[in-house]
């Protein structure tokens, strides 16, 4: 059987870097090059400092950097080289988690490989299986044909964020009604049937793949004129939407119908905890929506840098003109971005935010000083919380016995990151 011994990798972001430095990791054997045309990301690749946050990556690329493991620009040679070429000659799709991707792809559930029914096809299947297997057990490499890959990749995403939006449906009806979705969701995920994984009421789901992939299935589905399909899949992003819209809404509500000029710390901007993944982020949702209004946002993030943060909310679908100059300021720790706020929302579920010192918190607030948990994050404290001073809001559960159940009264209206950006008149 044809053996690899050089493997190049076209792409050195999210997925391409991870991988193939895992791959090299696990292959001491076989040189490993990512190459990219983004010459400023493949120095960042061989420096000290890795243009990604993943935990146990900078071990793994320090460990074989060098030796094995390349990261260049030269992408004519390495392709030369190469006796496989990722994205080129199979289907391979990633099931990462971004957070866990290191662990993911030392023990991964499954690795799928598609390729062509052809003995040439069949051939190159063969070869990556090999690769794979220095560390996957055979029963868990799974090889289909192409559409059967590719499909699959759609597929369990689309479930995943399916299961997210479902229990984001039910936490509205929760609020509505006094029940805590937290407990619903224990309670139906010892359905073995269900199993409890992604039942995780949120702000909504983030990331590059949930979207897209659900996109690319609703897209695939019209144009195989299945629009009944289309439909159903279309409203997992609804209602993800809706959740955020939803959640912008009782902020503004909650703070007697206005923000305007109102001083609001954002807590978290990555997409989830242990990443600096930005992509399609709920935080840059809630605070389009809450700019919009004309809220002051201080936003911290211990991972995304704040180069990061005002190039997200300056995209043109974000944001108009000075709006960012003008609302945004991105603080050094979580203290400063609360000192003098009238509310602290939490978008992203980092350990520390558990951790803060909430009474020094309270005491540089303005008062009423208001909570906004958006991740659930702050479950085991609401008492203390509340005995300090705060009131608090979070997904899917009444907290205060004198509050009553939310409904919006604000209506924000939807928008997307792929969308062009619409102008306002100007008045």
């Amino acid at each position: 059987m044809f053996e690899i011994k050089k493997i190049c990798c076209i792409g050195a972001g999210y997925v391409g870097g991870p991988t193939c430095s895992v791959i090299a990791h696990m292959c001491p054997k076989i040189k490993v090059t990512v190459v990219d045309v983004n010459e400023a990301r493949i120095n960042a690749w061989n420096s000290d400092t890795l243009p990604i946050y993943e935990p146990g990556l900078k071990e793994v690329v320090e460990s074989c950097r060098g030796k094995n493991l390349f990261f260049s620009t030269s992408i004519d040679d390495a392709i030369r080289e190469a006796d496989l070429v990722f994205i080129s000659v199979l289907s391979n799709p990633e099931f990462l988690a971004e957070g866990t991707a290191i662990k993911d792809l030392k023990n991964p559930d499954r690795v799928l490989i598609g390729g062509d029914e052809t003995p040439e096809g069949q051939k190159a299947v063969r070869a990556l299986c090999a690769v794979y297997e220095h560390w996957v057990p055979k029963e868990k490499i799974l090889t289909t044909n192409t559409w059967s890959s590719e499909l699959s990749k759609l597929a369990a995403n689309a479930f995943l964020a399916q299961r997210i939006s479902s229990i984001n449906s039910i936490s509205a009806l929760c609020e509505a009604t006094g029940a805590d979705v937290e407990e619903v969701a224990r309670a139906i995920g010892m359905d073995q049937r269900i199993g409890n994984k992604f039942l995780k009421a949120s702000v909504g789901f983030g990331g590059s793949c949930f979207q897209k992939d659900v996109l690319n299935l609703v897209y695939l589905c019209e144009a195989l004129n299945l629009p009944e399909v289309a439909r159903y899949w279309q409203q997992v992003i609804d209602m993800n939407d809706y959740q955020r819209r939803r959640f912008a809404s009782r902020i503004i509500d909650s703070l007697f119908n206005t923000v305007t000029d109102k001083k609001i710390a954002i807590l978290g901007f990555a997409f989830k905890k242990d990443t600096g993944d930005t992509r399609e982020s709920s935080s840059i949702y809630i605070s389009k929506y809450l700019m919009d209004e004309g809220a002051k946002l201080h936003i911290y993030d211990p991972k995304v840098p704040r180069e990061q943060i005002i190039l997200d909310l300056s995209h043109p679908g974000v944001s108009e003109d000075d709006q960012v100059s003008r609302l945004v300021t991105i603080s050094k720790d979580p203290y400063e971005a609360c000192d003098g706020a009238h509310a602290l929302v939490i978008c992203t579920e980092w350990d520390m935010f558990k951790e803060l010192d909430y009474e020094r918190i309270h005491k540089k607030m303005l008062k009423p000083a208001f909570i906004f948990d958006g991740r659930r994050v702050l479950d085991d404290l609401h008492n203390e919380l509340q005995v300090i001073g705060f009131q608090i809001e979070t997904i899917g559960k009444k907290v205060s016995a004198k509050r009553i159940p939310f409904a919006p009264s604000c209506e924000i209206p939807k928008f997307s990151l792929q969308d062009p950006p619409v102008k306002k008149p100007r008045v």
